[in-house]
């Protein structure tokens, strides 16, 4: 399998260095959606998934070709961004009782998956022609992947089970899901089901976005977003249906958009009104009506009382990358932290969790302000979109961890949020107007 894998790795890597940087950067998301990353090339004691690999060479490219280097803009999200991985990294050194040079290569790989995917996607994506170009190849790449999906649901036929084999992280095979109302979940190259139904749902709101784009792409547009909620349906898994149906509700806010702010203000009076009259946290309530499969929710409420309870063992910086020893407490042998932002509290402490939260808002913020300045209805309708699948993939990290493809997969979707920034006032040329000056200053300084 080696030889298999190292045969894909020079195929993509060719593709991020020979196409044009669009067609490079699809490549690249191509490559995280359809080879799995428990397949990997073993040199002395670094695992490396093929994606680190290709995301590397397209990133070494970028640096290196003026073109690209020309057309980007620092921006104030790539500095929090930064920051965020500053405060990772920090604490995994400081945390960690492992040797050095685990502890570098770990933090080494994250970076990759991380960092690296956010910088190559904010080098490419630089006006609108360009996003528009990758999703079209990301929506096409995922018509393939629905299918499999579907197979795998009615069959139970699981087609990249015989390559679990080969992982050194499997020991000898995955774990299969246990189906649900008679169906099984699907898992494609994805290690997990949550993963796989949820990579179609990052990418649900820039799909229905090409309804704007003119001939075939119009009404084929309707058709890629059906079929891309069919296989994040296939999964049968409760984190990418939240996520669908967070999409679903965005999507048809923006056509009610004076509905936003009175359903802002029920939410937090419901809130505050569940725990006032529930003799349980509002957060357990939630998660008992919140998961429209049934099953976890006591798991996942859970969680978060444990954090509370353990805030003292791992608010500085985390527990190391040790398990926090939460199992027996939640009915398991090992913790299964089901939730972003306590993962990242565990992992990097309170100060990890904080910066992971101001680059939410950060980005947040900067799709309000650019929503609010442009009088381009298109522009207004990505912006949407955006904040769409941010909003969906903040809602389903109250129940789910990303990791594997997915969280490369997250890091692009912020780069395209951060280079959208810049779309304001740019001609479909890529020249930047005046107006894209004066609102870069004005989020500079916010």
């Amino acid at each position: 399998m080696q030889t298999v894998t190292l045969a894909i790795t020079a195929i993509f890597s060719l593709l991020a260095l020979t196409l044009p940087p669009a067609y490079a950067l699809a490549a690249y998301v191509t490559c995280l959606l359809w080879y799995p990353t428990f397949l990997v090339l073993t040199i002395g004691t670094i695992d490396m998934p093929v994606s680190r690999i290709v995301v590397g060479v397209l990133l070494l490219r970028c640096l290196c070709d003026g073109r690209i280097r020309s057309r980007f803009t620092w921006s104030r999200l790539d500095t929090w961004v930064a920051l965020s991985m500053l405060v990772y990294c920090g604490a995994a050194l400081s945390a960690s009782d492992t040797p050095l040079s685990e502890t570098l290569e770990s933090q080494g790989g994250i970076l990759m998956n991380t960092w690296f995917a956010y910088m190559v996607t904010r080098f490419i994506v630089t006006d609108r022609a360009r996003l528009i170009s990758i999703v079209k190849c990301i929506s096409l790449a995922l018509v393939p992947l629905a299918i499999l999906g579907v197979f795998e649901c009615v069959t139970g036929r699981y087609q990249f089970a015989l390559l679990w084999r080969f992982s050194p992280w499997f020991m000898g095979g995955g774990v299969v899901p246990s189906p649900r109302f008679g169906l099984s979940r699907a898992v494609g190259p994805f290690s997990h089901s949550i993963l796989f139904g949820c990579g179609f749902a990052l990418f649900l709101p820039l799909i229905y976005y090409l309804r704007h784009e003119k001939d075939h792409w119009h009404s084929l547009a309707y058709v890629l977003f059906a079929v891309a909620v069919v296989g994040a349906l296939s999964s049968m898994s409760s984190g990418p249906w939240v996520m669908v149906i967070a999409v679903i509700f965005c999507l048809t806010v923006q056509r009610y958009k004076h509905w936003l702010k009175p359903l802002l203000i029920f939410f937090v009076f419901s809130c505050i009104f569940i725990a006032i009259a529930s003799n349980r946290p509002f957060y357990h309530v939630v998660a008992s009506f919140a998961n429209p499969l049934g099953g976890a929710g006591w798991h996942r409420a859970k969680v978060i009382d444990l954090a509370i309870e353990h805030f003292d063992e791992w608010w500085l910086d985390g527990y190391g990358g040790k398990d926090p020893g939460w199992g027996p407490e939640l009915g398991m042998a090992r913790t299964d932290v089901t939730n972003e932002f306590i993962a990242a509290a565990v992992r990097y402490g309170v100060f990890g969790m904080i910066a992971l939260c101001i680059v939410l808002t950060k980005a947040f913020r900067g799709i309000f302000y650019t929503y609010r300045i442009t009088t381009d209805p298109y522009l207004k309708s990505l912006y949407w979109s955006l904040g769409s699948a941010l909003s969906s993939a903040t809602v389903a990290w109250m129940s789910v961890t990303f990791f594997g493809q997915l969280k490369p997969l997250f890091y692009c979707l912020l780069g395209i949020i951060g280079s959208s920034f810049y779309f304001v006032g740019h001609h479909e040329t890529g020249q930047r107007s005046l107006i894209t000056n004066q609102s870069d200053i004005v989020l500079a300084q916010g």
